[in-house]
């Protein structure tokens, strides 16, 4: 399979149901950033290379496929590419390592060490990726999902942080 087709060399591209439409429509740009937020979970694992916890790593490996099934979804490929169940794992996770971690008492800083930042830099790529998704009207669980992975990187990043034993740097207005 050739990797160029020169089908969108004039600006446009196809949905998974084949309508063709400009490379800028809204729905492009939803599934473009959960593509950017998918290879960014990537290096994100990467950085775990080192101390890389196997529950971690399957959890990321669990929603980069879930974010490949998002991305068929939004392109409007037929079929349940999301479900309740996926959302209501996120939750469970969450769950899990918010019992673990101290109190939140302040918001916090997006710092840390390289896996807590690249954390917070996948947890703001969910954010733009779920206003690309509200733009283009995509279906409520795709947005609880995306909402609910924003939150799972929030933790995943103070749960990471707990672990290796390093501290959170909160806010302070001056």
């Amino acid at each position: 399979m050739a990797i160029y087709t020169k089908t969108g060399d004039k600006g446009t591209t196809a949905l998974a149901n084949g309508e063709r439409v400009s490379k800028t429509d809204v729905r492009i740009e939803a599934y473009g950033t959960v593509d950017e937020l998918n290879s960014w979970l990537g290096l994100l694992d990467a950085s775990l290379s080192d101390d890389r916890r196997s529950d971690i790593h399957e959890q990321i490996l669990w929603v980069q496929n879930k974010l490949f099934n998002l991305g068929a979804g939004l392109s409007e490929a037929p079929g349940e590419w999301i479900s309740e169940e996926d959302v209501h794992q996120l939750e469970e996770w969450i769950d899990a390592m918010q019992n673990e971690v101290p109190k939140q008492n302040c918001f916090l800083l997006p710092t840390g060490s390289e896996p807590v930042c690249r954390c917070h830099v996948g947890r703001t790529i969910c954010r733009r990726a779920e206003r690309r998704m509200i733009d283009a009207q995509a279906e409520e669980r795709y947005v609880r999902f995306i909402n609910r992975l924003s939150d799972f990187l929030f933790v995943l990043a103070r749960y990471i942080t707990f672990v290796r034993k390093e501290s959170e740097t909160g806010w302070k207005k001056d």
